[in-house]
């Protein structure tokens, strides 16, 4: 069986815009992305980019206009892929006659669990998203953050093997986002596989293996954190006569030369990739230079993200 969980190929989405249906708006223009198992997958974009589409075309609520999305091995859409699917919408209601027990209840009914397994799972989650003393509660006392934090519980309810979670931490505050991220690692550690749509971009950095910047209805860039967030410039500060650290790296693009001292300069070099930095320290130490310290730059995830972001207007 593939590994992937959702598998996304040229997928395509457009609306039908105006009274008569007359006017187009293309919502994703043939995005292709795989989501591996037991991973955590991040998807950004800026509003109106199709994030909240793409989510939708995956659970089989809106219907896709080209393109393949599969899920869980399953068309998307499918009855039997949805049952193994745990799902937090962007701004959750749940109704305010509930409380956090009769809440589970509900939904862990609308999954088709037993009353001897929502009375058995139910405890467990609810101590596990720190509502555990709030269980008899009413949710209309609940601020937002508790409310996320039982939203998450609810995914939770049936053990699903993908959870699908629309802006997970809005509303939450610094040591519950904190605390929500161990869930999620835990999560991860159980092998399930999580698809999160946010826009708190440091979060994203912090939980995610992988992430796509989605903007437009394009994908614009897709691949592991460490990959989007790596700049083509490396740092070297280093001991040797100027003329032989020129000789040494003629080969490669010197983007800044500052001296800290006699015969010790640190260097910003413009490199593609780590066989390029490994060539360079080469001829470096056959030119007899000395190598105090390197430095892979890197920016921050936001800081990728809006470059990507300017490109595209």
């Amino acid at each position: 069986m593939s590994d992937a969980v959702i598998d996304v190929n040229a997928l395509q989405k457009t609306y039908r815009d105006g009274l008569l249906g007359r006017g187009r708006i293309e919502a994703l223009k043939g995005v292709s992305l795989r989501v591996e198992r037991g991973t955590i997958f991040g998807l950004l974009g800026p509003n109106g980019a199709g994030k909240t589409t793409l989510i939708k075309v995956l659970l089989g609520i809106v219907r896709k206009t080209g393109g393949t999305a599969a899920l869980l091995g399953l068309e998307a859409g499918d009855r039997q892929s949805r049952r193994s699917v745990g799902y937090l919408p962007e701004n959750h209601r749940i109704p305010r006659h509930h409380t956090a027990n009769s809440a589970l209840e509900y939904y862990g009914s609308l999954s088709g669990m037993s009353g001897t397994e929502i009375a058995r799972r139910r405890p467990e989650l609810l101590e596990m998203v720190g509502l555990g003393k709030w269980a008899s509660s009413p949710v209309k006392k609940f601020s937002k953050g508790m409310l996320q934090r039982l939203g998450l519980a609810q995914a939770l309810m049936h053990n699903p093997e993908l959870l699908i979670l629309d802006e997970p931490t809005d509303g939450v505050d610094p040591v519950g986002r904190s605390e929500m991220r161990g869930m999620l690692q835990r999560l991860k550690a159980e092998g399930k596989t999580i698809f999160i749509n946010s826009h708190l971009l440091q979060e994203i950095e912090l939980v995610c293996d992988r992430v796509g910047i989605l903007v437009e209805g394009e994908l614009r860039q897709e691949g592991l954190v460490e990959e989007i967030t790596r700049r083509h410039e490396t740092e070297i500060t280093v001991a040797g006569s100027e003329t032989g650290i020129r000789e040494a790296l003629a080969l490669q693009t010197i983007i800044s030369m500052k001296p800290l001292g006699e015969n010790r300069f640190q260097i910003v070099l413009q490199i593609a990739d780590q066989s390029a930095v490994d060539q360079s320290i080469d001829r470096l130490r056959s030119g007899g230079i000395s190598i105090e310290q390197l430095v892979r730059r890197r920016e921050t995830l936001e800081e990728a993200f809006l470059d990507i972001v300017a490109q595209a207007v």
